[in-house]
């Protein structure tokens, strides 16, 4: 008799993450489907639904804060999670996800919560401002690897909207190192599987890993933080989750619960991978069995390959990559703003520059470092300041350190470097600007 079930990872990205779960999954000894655009269908006839591929549990590994209408994900897993069992169900996720309503589920806990203000009023928002003291975080509710968010003076005006989505302000805690740090602890069916501290690059506030932050692992986890790390997965309701803590002066503090968090930072941090894990627990929810001694040892490698059953399969192997024009219609945000203009796609620019009358309107900045870059015959090049803003290209966001130079002498007044192209394929004969016809 074959005890074998079938679990579904739900990715619609090629996430190295899913891949680590499907090959812990097989390597378990049952059958791991990728849940993609490229086979999933639902079909209703006859008042029954039919799932294909016809698995036995899902989970959910959709990443809701990086696409431009995350409801329309929302749905689709909500829609799966009426046929099968699910990990990580939307209700849960949609709480995770947006930050305020991460914080607004943990009032009233044994959860410590920095203070927070979401106001839909600018003026409103601007007033409550001056309670947070000389400096105050400013952050989007919905996003992912540091993108959007500042640290912002008193004396700096912001708006309750970064581009489509909503803003908010929240206090910010002290760090007693002059590096700033924080951990993240990695929770799997109300247990800690592994923590790492993470630290900040240089230059910046943000210790997120994707920004350039480096990690190390964390063995003497105190108690306060890893009992807030297990309530917090608890409470918002997360069958796995990377839990952030910051220490402040008065103890522990949660940043945010993320129900998509990536491997590759814990695995480099601490040697453990939480994939055999959450591959153990899907198993065991559809009602099948698994060696722990087998998990154990699993989760002392991180195998992100191209699962055998998908490497096999006809259609494409990654996701499709997004072509944008040599000019594109974009929307750039700062703390104050957002504009919609024309930028200029550059390949040979490694970062994004960005008019300094636009970047005003806009309230870039502040201003975190200065840059070298290189200028006509100028070889040592010339520094300019580097100001955080965020651009939305072909229904994406991006938080990148752009330069600050003046361009009211060229045609464009945002020029897209490979910080962003690498994200895209370009096509030079296309311009979202064809009536234009004069160049830089």
């Amino acid at each position: 008799m074959d005890d074998s079930v079938s679990v579904g990872v739900l990715s619609l990205h090629n996430s190295k993450e899913t891949k680590a779960i499907l090959n812990a999954v097989e390597a378990l000894g049952h059958t791991g489907v990728w849940l993609r655009e490229e086979n999933l269908c639902v079909d209703i006839e006859d008042g029954t639904a039919t799932l294909d591929p016809n698995v036995d549990v899902i989970a959910n590994r959709l990443l809701l804060s990086k696409t431009e209408h995350p409801a329309e994900l929302l749905g689709l897993a909500l829609s799966l999670s009426r046929l099968r069992p699910m990990l990580n169900r939307p209700r849960n996720v949609l709480t995770a996800f947006h930050k305020f309503a991460t914080a607004t589920a943990l009032v009233d806990t044994e959860v410590s919560l920095p203070d927070a203000t979401l106001a839909l009023d600018a003026d409103r928002l601007n007033r409550e401002k001056g309670k947070f003291g000389d400096e105050v975080v400013y952050k989007t509710a919905i996003g992912t690897h540091g993108g959007g968010t500042w640290k912002i003076g008193a004396g700096e005006q912001v708006n309750p909207r970064i581009g489509e989505r909503y803003a908010f302000l929240q206090q910010l805690i002290e760090r007693d190192s002059d590096r700033h740090q924080d951990i993240r602890v990695y929770v799997v069916d109300g247990e800690i599987v592994g923590t790492m501290r993470r630290f900040a690059p240089e230059n910046d506030w943000r210790t997120n890993v994707a920004l350039g932050g480096s990690v190390e692992g964390v063995d003497d986890l105190p108690e306060a933080a890893a009992g807030m790390a297990l309530e917090a997965a608890d409470i918002v309701g997360l069958d796995y989750a990377g839990i952030d803590l910051v220490e402040g002066e008065d103890g522990w503090h949660l940043l945010e619960v993320n129900p998509t968090a990536g491997f590759k930072g814990l695995f480099k941090a601490t040697g453990v991978s939480p994939a055999p894990r959450i591959a153990k627990l899907a198993i065991e929810t559809a009602g099948g069995e698994v060696d722990d001694e087998r998990v154990a040892e699993l989760a002392t490698e991180l195998d992100d390959s191209m699962p055998e059953a998908v490497a096999t399969e006809p259609e494409r192997q990654a996701e499709e990559t997004t072509t944008i024009g040599y000019t594109e219609d974009v929307l750039v945000s700062g703390t104050s703003g957002t504009e919609r203009v024309v930028a200029k796609s550059d390949t040979g620019a490694a970062r994004t520059s960005i008019d300094t009358r636009l970047a005003a309107e806009i309230g870039a900045g502040p201003i975190k470092s200065m840059t070298k870059v290189r200028s006509g015959s100028v070889k040592s090049g010339k520094a300019r300041p580097v100001v955080d803003i965020v651009v939305g290209v072909g229904g994406d966001r991006h938080t990148v350190a752009a330069s600050l130079e003046d361009r009211g002498h060229m045609d464009y007044q945002l020029l897209l470097g490979r910080d962003i192209l690498q994200h895209y394929r370009v096509d030079v004969r296309r311009r979202s600007d064809v009536d234009q016809s004069s160049e830089e």
